[in-house]
């Protein structure tokens, strides 16, 4: 290790906290230095050893102690909206974001990897990848070569992009889908569980099954 890591803020405290933590943990990115998260119940509790010690009010006085980088430690189940906003919000206010690559994962030393990436547990980037701001691939997920993955995407555990496949910004690739090469999926879309994707997926489209098709969400 050479030189002092910087620390880091994680935004939110809930299970995909903990996954972030113990990537840093086992690596030499950054220090993890506190948790912020809106539910003030989670307040004074610890995620694998960091404390939660506030809500996102509290970024400002983390900045002028010496906090500078953040990482989003929200999941999402479909909707990547909020992790948009918390990452929007952090820049904002002048931190920056840290990318954390898990020591067990595999990445293409030709890939490209955006800022505030978080690339889980023995998740693999192929070749020439892109994968822009904010993007969360999880745990054994695989992104092959040539894919361009679009800010704040969620590619879930265990899920499969085959190559030359395009993903919009904000989309979600459900946990243990495949999705078939050379497609775009679209900008907000979401696939489902376990869905086998072998034609495009439209923006704000929401498909499942296999082969996938397209459903209807009801808007509460």
């Amino acid at each position: 290790m050479t030189g002092i890591l910087p620390r880091c803020v994680i935004l939110g405290g809930g299970g995909h906290a903990a996954a972030v933590i113990d990537a840093l943990q086992g690596g030499e990115q950054a220090v993890p230095h506190a948790v912020l998260d809106y539910n003030s119940s989670l307040w004074g509790q610890t995620v694998l050893g960091v404390s939660i010690v506030g809500g996102d009010d509290c970024l400002m006085s983390l900045k002028e102690n010496g906090v500078t980088m953040f990482v989003i430690g929200l999941g999402g189940t479909a909707d990547n909206e909020p992790r948009r906003r918390l990452f929007e919000s952090a820049l904002a206010q002048g931190l920056t974001p840290l990318t954390v690559v898990h020591r067990s994962a595999v990445c293409s030393s030709s890939a490209k990897i955006g800022k505030g990436t978080v690339i889980l547990a023995g998740a693999i980037v192929g070749p020439r990848a892109v994968l822009r701001q904010n993007v969360l691939i999880n745990t054994g997920a695989i992104v092959e070569h040539d894919c361009d993955i679009g800010d704040h995407v969620h590619i879930a555990s265990g899920a499969v992009v085959a190559s030359t496949v395009h993903v919009g910004v904000a989309a979600h690739i459900g946990a243990g889908s495949t999705i078939r090469q050379c497609l775009t999926i679209g900008a907000a879309s979401v696939v489902g569980m376990g869905a086998v994707v072998i034609k495009d997926v439209q923006p704000g489209e929401t498909v499942v099954g296999v082969p996938a098709r397209s459903i209807t969400v009801s808007k509460r």
